[in-house]
C-alpha cells in the first residue's frame, strides 16, 4: 500500500512540474495554459483553500483539488505536448521557480492583511 501511495505521490509531483512546461508550450491551447496556471500557482502556494493545520481537512484539499486540476489540464493539453513535458519534467530535478509567482503570494498577502487591518480599525473607531 505504502509503495502505491509512493508511486502516486511521485505522479503528481511529476505532473505538476509538467504542467509548468506545458504551460510554457507554444503548442499549448491558451484555455489549457490558463487553467495549468492556476494549478500549478495553487499547487505550489503556500496558501490553501483549507489552511494544513486543520487536521484531516486541511490536507483533504491537496489531495483532491491538485491531482483534479491536473487531471484536467492533462486532457486539455495535447498527448504529445504532454508526453514530452512529463519526460522533461522526469529528468529534471529542480523545482521550478518563478519571481513573478512569489510576487502575486507577497501581494495577495499585503492585501489580505492591509484589509484586516483595515476592518480592525473601523472596529475600533465604531465599537
Amino acid at each position: 500500500m505504502w509503495s502505491e501511495l509512493k508511486k502516486w505521490a511521485r505522479a503528481i509531483k511529476r505532473d505538476t512540474l509538467a504542467t509548468y512546461f506545458a504551460v510554457q508550450d507554444k503548442r499549448t491551447p491558451w484555455f489549457a495554459k490558463a487553467v495549468g496556471v492556476v494549478v500549478v500557482a495553487y499547487a505550489l502556494s503556500p496558501i490553501d483553500l483549507i489552511p494544513d493545520f486543520i487536521p484531516v481537512l486541511g490536507y483533504l484539499d491537496d489531495v483532491i483539488l491538485v491531482p483534479a486540476g491536473l487531471w484536467l489540464v492533462i486532457r486539455l493539453v495535447p498527448r504529445a505536448v504532454m508526453e514530452e513535458c512529463r519526460t522533461r519534467a522526469e529528468a529534471s530535478s529542480a523545482r521550478p521557480q518563478s519571481k513573478l509567482a512569489g510576487a502575486v503570494i507577497v501581494l495577495i498577502w499585503l492585501v489580505v492583511a492591509a484589509l484586516g487591518a483595515l476592518s480592525m480599525i473601523a472596529l475600533a473607531r465604531n465599537g
